[in-house]
């Protein structure tokens, strides 16, 4: 026998059934980065939300941001996060007790992705800006940031050429990947040395490889 209120078939809204789960889990662990994907599935359900925060992509995260806190420290005045998409990873940085950190701007060249990264990140208030951009457009030393993070190298045809737009001495995180056979991937690395190569930092504090099942994502922490 069933009980009444276990329906033996999934409700025909998922969206509604995922955000009462994402609501369930904001109260009971607090996370504003949790009440803001519930925010999210509620306000622009058409938001590819749950590949964003898939396993794999918070993995990779969480490794940026342990390894950034141990080998660059915890306080920054700005932090800008290029190729930013919803804006997770600053949102893992700004909820993140161990950092101290003044703003956190999230650059995308999707202009859909904008209103989507503020509300996610609507509980930082005027701690977080989303803004649709180019990389290549924008003047760096008016972003007035002490970390540069892109987590997207794969997609840049010229790791080197962009890299020389950021002021020299600016601290910067950087992930790449091996992962060739994804068609947007145009400039995967086959190996961390050849990370090192490509972007070819003045400084680098921390160079590492995470092992994923198809790829494996490496990282370096440095300064240009």
């Amino acid at each position: 026998m069933t009980h009444a209120s276990h329906s033996p078939h999934p409700p025909a809204d998922w969206h509604e059934n995922a955000y009462d789960l994402a609501r369930g889990l904001a109260a009971y662990s607090g996370s504003r980065l949790v009440e803001g994907i519930a925010r999210v599935i509620a306000k622009h359900p058409e938001a590819n939300i749950a590949n964003a925060f898939n396993h794999k992509q918070v993995g990779c995260k969480i490794w940026a941001r342990d390894k950034l806190l141990e080998s660059a420290g915890a306080s920054y005045r700005r932090i800008v996060v290029l190729g930013g998409w919803y804006g997770i990873l600053p949102a893992m940085l700004l909820e993140d007790p161990r950092f101290d950190i003044e703003a956190a701007d999230s650059y995308d060249i999707d202009p859909a992705v904008e209103a989507v990264a503020r509300t996610l990140n609507a509980a930082f208030g005027d701690r977080f800006h989303a803004m649709t951009a180019d990389m290549y457009a924008l003047d760096y030393r008016d972003l007035n940031a002490d970390l540069v993070i892109n987590t997207s190298c794969e997609h840049i045809a010229d790791l080197g050429n962009w890299l020389s737009l950021v002021p020299r001495g600016t601290r910067v995180l950087l992930q790449s990947n091996d992962y060739f056979s994804e068609p947007t991937h145009i400039s995967c690395v086959s190996s961390l040395e050849e990370f090192r190569v490509q972007a070819g930092l003045a400084r680098i504090d921390f160079a590492g490889a995470l092992p994923m099942k198809k790829y494996t994502r490496f990282m370096l922490i440095g300064a240009v």
